[in-house]
């Protein structure tokens, strides 16, 4: 099938399908690449859903801060399925083609998750806020109703704004060339192939993910300033330290997240590198995704627990 068709009238040809280039010329890095993908979407479907089974069956920790950890775990295995199977799969049978309109629909489905795992991380650290600095308001403050709202809110907008982004970029006519020089379809990578003014496109990004992502990212630094400020308070050292501990190794996957996605869409155009590209967004697609249910659970005594309860139950029957 003919992946260009010719414009009326015009010596120009638009894109029926792309061509993705994925992450090395060389086959053989290519499926060496592709394995350590595989065994990473493993360790992400399977820590995940792990994590998503232990919140749903133990009623003891069926509170606010649990409930948003399995709504980020369910966007993890989400966001990496958008991604690594198309990835595989391409590699394996040598056919790097995605049509054009799939090529929409993992665009929009990426930009969605991506912008649903910004706003709830940054609710997730408007709970630890309100939890350690305001212990006495905090079943209040944050009640079912306010956990709801607030995970209904995010969802919409994640849901909402990506649908903009994709209509105006899949407006564009393509005639460049149908080569992708990425491992999926994301916006920069795909704008470059354009043969119009895509200033409209690259000023609706900036706005996007300004409003969602350095919003999120500003608010989540906000509370955890607050956090600090509160545990420099505690008297007893080794608890100090404790929640010191936890903060960091919170704030080093969301300071990673967020700054591998605000580099790849806020950079100017003119620093398009596709070589950086494809490091810094195997960075959030793929590896933040693993990383968050270890950092937010593996060193969380109530998950512990749970895990035992959970493992015990399950070889009792």
């Amino acid at each position: 099938m003919a992946l260009y068709v010719v414009v009326e009238n015009s010596n120009q040809t638009l894109v029926k399908k792309f061509i993705l280039l994925g992450l090395s010329d060389i086959y053989g890095l290519q499926v060496v690449f592709s394995l350590l993908l595989l065994i990473m979407y493993v360790v992400t479907l399977s820590g995940n859903c792990l994590l998503i089974i232990i919140v749903r069956f133990n009623p003891q920790i069926q509170t606010p801060m649990y409930f948003f950890l399995a709504n980020l775990a369910i966007i993890d295995i989400c966001y990496s399925t958008t991604v690594v199977p198309k990835m595989l799969v391409n590699t394996l049978s040598q056919d790097r083609s995605i049509s054009f309109w799939g090529c929409a629909i993992q665009l929009y489905f990426h930009s969605a998750l991506a912008a649903a795992e910004c706003i709830v991380l940054a609710i997730m650290a408007f709970d630890r806020y309100n939890a350690i600095c305001k212990p006495l308001q905090y079943n209040m403050i944050m009640d079912q109703k306010t956990c709801l709202y607030l995970t209904a809110g995010g969802w919409s907008v994640s849901i909402a704004v990506p649908v903009i982004l994709t209509v105006y970029a899949f407006q564009l006519p393509y005639c460049k060339s149908n080569k992708i020089d990425h491992f999926f379809c994301e916006m920069p990578p795909l704008l470059h192939l354009a043969c119009a003014d895509i200033w409209f496109s690259e000023v609706l990004e900036y706005v996007a993910v300004a409003a969602i992502v350095g919003v999120s990212f500003v608010l989540i630094l906000a509370s955890y300033l607050f956090i600090t400020l509160t545990i420099l308070n505690i008297k007893s050292t080794q608890k100090r330290q404790k929640a010191f501990s936890t903060c960091a190794s919170h704030l080093a996957v969301v300071s990673l997240f967020y700054g591998t996605v605000l580099f790849m869409h806020l950079r100017p155009p003119s620093s398009y590198s596709p070589e950086q590209d494809r490091v810094v967004s195997i960075l959030y697609t793929v590896v933040t995704p693993v990383l968050n249910p270890i950092i937010y659970s593996v060193r969380n005594k109530e998950i512990k627990a749970a895990l035992r309860k959970t493992t015990a139950v399950t070889l009792r029957y």
